[in-house]
């Protein structure tokens, strides 16, 4: 169902800060100026028309959409779309640009894992008088967003700034199997042929590796099996880290600090001894062989294209949020259903982690500007507020009833078997045009859990209709394995702006440093005995001391924390 990859806070955008004169020069007061002000009074939906900022992807069509038409009808409200692409940079620069020229829309519509609004750039713009705080049109127009917000927690945290105001709604997603990234997925075809079982320790799956890549498991005569791959995005390190020491990294791009908590105080992992035995294991595995070598620099489409080879399957094992990254799925020789996530690892000294993700991304998707009137503002709210029902969400991530999804049938059986179906999508046929039907992630606003899971899905997990289910069981298997103790709330720790272009080029250099000398660890161009420390005093060379400062002083100050 929704996937999302979204990135995780990379602190402030640096550039973001150089706008400031040419926003002041295009708002004459700060957010507070409007507040207080009683809004219209509007009964009924008067016509108006917004400029919309958003992504759209390749086989969409935001402007023929048929949840934008249901949106004309509905709410008498007609849209004119600025559109950016998929790509997150592009898209980012486009955003950045659009603020800079002052020429900026009535409203941001984005998706966290594309690009989205952080938490410093909200305080800066709202300083600014560019972005419009949200309180009073949620308290006057929005009752099901206000209800959401007073029995979400954690979701009325992420969305307030410090000084209580809501500059933007971030997206709430609670994905089961998105909160447990660190996934490990191996070829059981492979397993039973070799008369081997599921690894349950380091030297385990050294084992297993070593036979995939030795006893010819495909069959076809050649060695060309590899045993383990991954890419720079589908990371490989943090599912084998968790067996020495907890990683709280994602696999998927989307939060790439080692930082936790340690008694409550903010810490790094990357420079502790566990981090260091992970990577000497992993080095040895790949000295042996066991890990490809493009598995840290190869891009997604190249590990795709290994689990898709053509002829004899050559893939043995990936670390992947799911199997439709690294090969097809529903292909006719039916390789995909081959693999099964494999739980975490216990490490030679016992420990036996996964990471935890949040599976919402803080900041804002849903960003209002004061280019917006007053009635645009209200109409805008209004839909919002439609899209935190469950109709309102079904038909704008989906679309239109009968066409991409229904109403459940008999025999139907909800995600979570213990709730009620609310609905069931509608496969598409092979080769069928776009549906063009719903907003899809743009649309993810009151996503919880019980929405996700009341889905009607089908039982057999190797189907494509049961797709989803499949990575729902498999995430039981690392579910309750996270060290709670250890996780650091990112999502609602608020950096002040006035360190936000500092904490931005610390975190930056720090996360970059890490990953490039975890790279030279594993492969060998760093020797882990003989350069470790001069790793650990790199860095406290680039400002890790500072880096703690801050995000300790920001989470000192975050209420329920």
């Amino acid at each position: 169902m929704f996937l999302q990859f979204t990135r995780r806070r990379r602190a402030a955008i640096a550039g973001i800060g150089l706008l400031g004169l040419a926003l002041a020069a295009c708002t004459g007061s700060g957010p507070d100026a409007e507040q207080g002000k009683p809004l219209p009074t509007i009964t009924g939906n008067p016509a108006v028309t917004l400029d919309v900022f958003a992504p759209q992807a390749a086989d969409w069509n935001l402007a023929t959409n048929d949840f934008t038409q249901e949106v004309k009808k509905k709410f008498n409200l007609s849209i004119k779309w600025q559109t950016t692409t998929f790509d997150g940079g592009p898209a980012k620069e486009k955003r950045q640009i659009s603020l800079a020229s002052g020429d900026y829309p009535d409203l941001y519509l984005l998706i966290p894992w594309v690009d989205q609004f952080s938490q410093s750039d909200l305080l800066k713009l709202s300083n600014q008088g560019v972005v419009v705080p949200l309180n009073q049109l949620i308290d006057q127009y929005a009752p099901n967003i206000k209800k959401a917000l007073d029995t979400s927690p954690g979701y009325k945290e992420m969305a307030t700034a410090p000084d209580g105001k809501i500059y933007g709604m971030p997206q709430w997603v609670d994905c089961f199997h998105c909160s447990y990234q660190a996934k490990l997925w191996m070829n059981s075809a492979w397993l039973k042929k070799l008369g081997l079982e599921q690894p349950k320790t380091t030297e385990d799956m050294r084992k297993v590796l070593q036979a995939f890549k030795t006893q010819d498991p495909n069959g076809n005569g050649k060695a060309d099996e590899i045993p383990l791959s991954a890419d720079v995005r589908d990371v490989l390190i943090p599912y084998f880290m968790n067996a020495f020491i907890y990683d709280p990294q994602g696999t998927s791009g989307n939060n790439n600090s080692t930082l936790v908590l340690d008694n409550g105080k903010v810490d790094l992992q990357a420079n502790k001894d566990g981090w260091k035995k992970g990577l000497a294991y992993l080095n040895s595995l790949y000295k042996e062989g066991l890990i490809d070598k493009g598995a840290f620099t190869q891009n997604p489409d190249a590990l795709h294209q290994q689990g898709d080879h053509a002829g004899s399957v050559i893939l043995g094992s990936a670390t992947a949020l799911h199997p439709g990254i690294f090969m097809s799925t529903g292909v006719a020789d039916k390789r995909d259903m081959q693999y099964d996530a494999v739980p975490p690892l216990t490490g030679p000294d016992g420990a036996n982690f996964t990471g935890y993700n949040f599976p919402s991304a803080p900041g804002a998707t849903f960003v209002l500007t004061s280019k917006a009137t007053p009635e645009e503002q209200i109409q805008a709210i209004k839909l919002l507020d439609y899209i935190f029902t469950d109709e309102g969400q079904t038909n704008a991530f989906w679309g239109k009833e009968g066409k991409t999804w229904r109403k459940p049938a008999a025999g139907d059986v909800a995600l979570d078997k213990s709730l009620k179906p609310s609905f069931a999508q509608i496969q598409q046929k092979p080769g069928a045009p776009p549906a063009n039907s719903g907003w899809q992630a743009l649309a993810q606003y009151n996503n919880t859990a019980t929405y996700r899971n009341s889905e009607a899905i089908a039982t057999d997990i190797y189907s494509a209709a049961g797709y989803e289910r499949r990575l729902y069981e498999a995430t039981k298997l690392y579910a309750g394995k996270e060290d709670k103790s250890k996780i650091y709330p990112y999502w609602k720790v608020w950096i002040d702006p006035s360190q936000a272009s500092e904490v931005a080029t610390l975190q930056t250099n720090i996360e970059n440093y890490v990953q490039q000398n975890a790279l030279q660890f594993v492969t060998g161009s760093k020797n882990i005995e003989t350069d470790w420390d001069s790793y650990v005093k790199g860095l406290e060379g680039l400002g890790l001391k500072r880096y703690l400062e801050i995000q300790q002083a920001a989470y000192d100050k975050t209420p329920n924390k």
